[in-house]
């Protein structure tokens, strides 16, 4: 045989691929590699607060270390259980602070965000005073809104939203400055307005930098929250933790950290659902390797 219809024969021996199989192979590595994603976020953090816990159990009890000066995670736990009630009411206290604050900030950041993009007259006069204003201490101003509106809850989540609101602010009118310019002409040349494509196509791009900010702040409004309790508060974790502090019982004081933290993770949890809830999995991924770029 001529090696010419050899190598016809071998050519019409090969078998076509398979192009359903291949996909649903593709399909399935993707799925296993999102699975060990998934799985190795929560176990490698995981595994690194138990090791960090047990050295710090064993080095308390190795090297003798007082109650009072650093307790052990054993000791920080029994103080939970034996004031969980206290702890749970003060929770509470603080989480309505921290939510209200929070949500203050929405309510006042999106619309001045969306000021700030409309109008440049309107963001070249405005947007300076807000960057200054962080540079201004809350911690200076909190005695300022404990003399003007006494020592309920008012004081409080105004520090809490003093704290909070920029990182909406800046995100959101970023997200929606940042928007490829071949989009707008797309949508005006299909006939949409502007209401239309502000909508349907800038603000749906501007999604994942708005949660972005709202990630953030949910944690600074703990922050807020917190400081206005230590100027002025009657109630609260954070008037609990100086409760703790003047009488020298650092496993409650360690036991209302730990509580400040649960309410921070928890919240900030809510917050990243609701965002897997309305954007697609490439759109938070996309925003988050951006964030991982910079």
């Amino acid at each position: 045989m001529s090696d010419v219809a050899r190598e016809l024969t071998n050519t019409a021996a090969v078998v076509p691929p398979n192009l359903d199989e291949i996909e649903a192979r593709l399909k399935a590595n993707r799925a296993d590699r999102e699975r060990r994603e998934r799985i190795s976020a929560v176990f490698y953090p995981t595994a690194a607060m138990i090791a960090f816990f047990l050295i710090w159990e064993a080095a308390s009890r190795l090297l003798g270390m007082p109650t009072y000066l650093l307790p052990a995670p054993t000791a920080i736990v029994q103080s939970m259980h034996m004031h969980g009630a206290l702890l749970m009411k003060e929770s509470v206290i603080t989480t309505l602070e921290i939510v209200l604050g929070f949500g203050l900030s929405i309510v006042v950041g999106v619309p001045l965000a969306l000021a700030i993009f409309l109008w440049p007259s309107f963001s070249r006069t405005v947007l300076p005073l807000l960057v200054s204003s962080q540079a201004v201490p809350k911690v200076a101003v909190a005695p300022l809104f404990l003399v003007w509106f006494g020592f309920g809850l008012l004081p409080k989540v105004l520090i809490a939203f003093l704290i909070a609101f920029f990182p909406i602010v800046i995100n959101t009118a970023m997200g929606l400055a940042a928007i490829e310019r071949e989009k707008v002409y797309l949508a005006q040349s299909m006939g949409l307005g502007p209401w239309a494509t502000f909508f349907k196509i800038r603000l749906p791009n501007a999604l994942p930098s708005i949660f972005a900010g709202l990630k953030i702040s949910i944690t600074l409004a703990v922050v807020g929250a917190v400081v206005g309790e230590f100027v002025g508060g009657q109630g609260g974790l954070g008037h609990l933790l100086l409760v703790a502090n003047g009488n020298m019982d650092t496993a409650l004081l360690f036991a209302g950290i730990a509580a400040l933290t649960i309410i921070g993770v928890v919240l900030y949890g809510l917050i990243a659902l609701v965002e897997r809830l309305l954007l697609p999995p490439h759109a938070i991924g996309a925003a988050a390797g951006a964030r991982e770029s910079m």
